[in-house]
This record gives C-alpha cells, sequence and structure tokens, in this order.
C-alpha cells in the first residue's frame, strides 16, 4: 500500500487522547497490544473512544478531507481492540457488522487513516494500530514484542534525531516516518521465566508407570 504521510505544519494543534506514560525527560511511551497478547490490553471506553473519533472528524475536516462511515468504523474497531490489528481480523469484524464488506473496502479506508497520521501500520507484525497522539502524531521509536505482537511507542526526541542522524550518515535514508525495534516484552519475559521454573508436565503413561 503507498502511504503519503502528511507534514507536522499540516496539522493543527487539539487535545490528545488519554493513555499516556510520561517519562520525567520529557518523552513518553504509549503501549498497544496485538493478537491474543500476554499483556493488558489499552482499549479505550465507550466514552474516551467517542471523544478520539470526534477529535479524528474534526481534524480530518480541517484537513478538507472526510471522515466517511467507513473510516470511522475502522478507527472505531481499532480504537475498542486497543490492539495492533491485522487487516484480515478488521475485515472480519467489518463482515459481522456488514456482511458484504470487501478487502478493498477495508484496505482503503486504512490507506486513508495512515496518510492521515490516525494510525500506524506495524511492519513487523504485518498489523495497525491506532497513534495514541492521534492528531498530534510525533512518530516515535515502536518496539515490538515478536512473541505477542505488544508494541510499546517510545517519544524520545533526541533518542529518534541521533539514530536518524546516525543511519544517514552511513547512506541511508529512512522509508518510512515510523522506526521499528524487535525484541520481547516484560509479560512474555516473565510467561518464560515460569514456564522454565515450573517442573515437566507428567504423561498419563507416566503417572501409570510411577502408580
Amino acid at each position: 500500500m503507498k502511504i503519503a504521510k502528511s507534514s507536522p505544519a499540516d496539522r493543527k494543534p487539539a487535545a490528545r487522547a488519554a493513555g499516556h506514560a510520561h517519562d520525567p525527560d520529557g518523552g513518553h511511551h504509549d503501549s498497544h497490544a496485538a493478537g491474543a497478547s500476554r499483556g493488558a490490553s489499552h482499549a479505550a471506553t465507550p466514552a474516551s473512544q467517542e471523544e478520539a473519533l470526534a477529535l479524528a472528524d474534526a481534524y480530518c475536516r480541517e484537513r478538507g478531507e472526510k471522515l466517511t462511515p467507513i473510516r470511522r468504523k475502522v478507527l472505531e474497531l481499532l480504537l475498542a481492540s486497543g490492539r495492533a490489528t491485522k487487516a484480515y481480523s478488521l475485515l472480519d469484524e467489518m463482515r459481522a457488522i456488514h456482511p458484504g464488506s470487501a478487502p478493498p473496502t477495508v484496505y482503503r479506508a486504512l490507506d486513508f487513516l495512515l496518510s492521515a497520521g490516525l494510525v500506524h501500520r506495524i511492519e513487523s507484525i504485518n498489523a495497525f494500530t491506532v497513534c495514541h497522539d492521534l492528531t498530534q502524531c510525533r512518530h516515535g521509536v515502536l518496539v515490538v514484542c515478536q512473541q505477542c505482537g505488544n508494541v510499546t511507542e517510545l517519544h524520545q526526541p533526541a533518542l529518534r534525531a541521533a539514530l536518524v542522524a546516525q543511519i544517514e550518515q552511513a547512506g541511508y535514508r529512512l522509508a518510512s516516518d515510523d522506526i521499528e525495534l524487535k525484541g520481547v516484552c516484560a509479560s512474555c519475559q516473565a510467561a518464560e521465566r515460569a514456564a522454565e521454573d515450573s517442573p515437566p508436565a507428567k504423561t498419563v503413561k507416566t503417572a501409570k508407570a510411577e502408580a
């Protein structure tokens, strides 16, 4: 899919959606979860969801664009899930609401939301997640758990600037605004440790032999 990102100058100041964890040095991070994550889901409450949709609708109007019913519904599904969600899962949810929904319908809506900067595409797991800064998305560094798909968005301008400078010095140009790092989240690390510490389960045959 082609993704055309708007410039920061095109974006008007607006209130941010809730759900940020701020660091003392001015940076902050947001967490998202994907698939059947063992981590907590960050689904928006009905009130905050409606507030975010109203914010997105006003922002689109300021840009001279429309948050059509289909685009709004896809954004609403992402907000409600609180997780990075694959396109086919969104399509399944859309078909539960509108049985005639076809793949191009969802992909066109996602293309629009991406171009408007309202959602991120998580390349490493091929999924989509709402940008929790919405109309003030600053394209931080995305840390993606390779086990459960949990995504944490790090907003550290100095870190990003230093990383981009090193990339450019090496002769490269970033292909997109988002930078992804692969990792294993705290929940999955804890699950790994618990699995290592627990004794192996006995098979029925072994249990009978011991009896």
